[in-house]
């Protein structure tokens, strides 16, 4: 039931809005002091999102020194792991997307587990790559401090290096934003070098019965990490129904963007989504350009 999108995401973004189908539960309103246990158990802290509803902490593999087809790749592209947690009338949720070493996924998987912590996908972001690296979807739901006490012991099983204070000012993107966002329709934002965008479905989402906001991770990325010159490596992922997933892949193809993985994150969503995680380099706006027309193909809220 891990519905978390992959990569990185927008913590604030609030513009989701579902109806209240009947049987369904909805996350509720929740404080930072109600997710003391979780934060004390796993030693850092996260940020709301969905009106208070979803409280997320990134997970950055900064720790690893990954390239992907002669390309450094910075954590922010692609390495970004996360858990989010939200409180239901019947119990709290967590999903995330751990970034894990080849060596160290058996003792991480061992470690969800032993702790009732569901792996509901396991899969590669990027192509031919060095370290090998895996990205495996979580979902459990029960008590809070139970929950993160499992994340725990599956980040122990790990070498990731605790959260870095961010930066008094945002580096320079070296890119044509306006002319990615003119390309693309949307406005992007820059984190650390990069830039970013995360997009949410039109769709409402429910997963075994239980509201899935935005936060979890259900959303289109897409990032652009300069490499000079006007150019930029792009690697995200696009989120889709059935009907959706051969239009976005022409789309991407028509523009020469590789795909890397076709696959779900999840067991029991409604609608059944799918996710296709993507490569390409080259002029940055040419690469917005063929973004837009797979966005295009997707129930994407409507830019604003």
């Amino acid at each position: 039931m891990a519905l978390a999108g992959c990569g990185s995401s927008n913590t604030n973004d609030t513009s989701h809005t579902a109806t209240h189908g009947g049987g369904t539960h909805r996350p509720v309103t929740t404080s930072d002091a109600e997710w003391k246990s979780v934060t004390d158990a796993l030693g850092r802290t996260g940020k709301f999102g969905d009106n208070n509803t979803v409280y997320r902490i990134p997970l950055v593999r900064s720790d690893l020194q990954v390239v992907t087809v002669g390309v450094p790749i910075k954590p922010g592209l692609s390495l970004g792991g996360y858990v989010a947690f939200a409180k239901y009338d019947d119990a709290t949720m967590v999903m995330g997307d751990l970034v894990v070493t080849e060596a160290e996924l058996p003792k991480v998987t061992d470690a969800l587990q032993s702790h009732g912590i569901e792996q509901t996908a396991l899969h590669k972001h990027l192509l031919e790559q060095s370290p090998q690296v895996w990205w495996t979807h979580i979902h459990a739901m029960g008590d809070p401090a139970k929950l993160a006490a499992g994340v725990k012991a599956a980040l122990d099983a790990t070498a990731i290096a605790h959260a870095a204070a961010p930066p008094a000012q945002q580096p320079p993107v070296d890119l044509n934003t306006a002319g990615i966002d003119a390309a693309l329709g949307r406005k992007g934002n820059r984190d650390g070098g990069l830039y970013k965008f995360n997009l949410s479905r039109q769709d409402t989402i429910v997963d075994d019965g239980h509201l899935v906001p935005p936060t979890f991770g259900v959303t289109t990325t897409v990032n652009f990490q300069p490499l000079g010159e006007g150019k930029a490596a792009i690697n995200g992922d696009i989120v889709m129904t059935g009907p959706e997933v051969q239009k976005v892949i022409q789309a991407l193809r028509a523009g020469n963007i590789s795909l890397v993985t076709v696959h779900n994150h999840s067991l029991t969503d409604e609608p059944r989504l799918f996710y296709l995680h993507y490569w390409a380099v080259d002029d940055a706006v040419t690469l917005a350009k063929a973004m837009r027309a797979a966005l295009d193909a997707t129930n994407l809220q409507p830019a604003k």
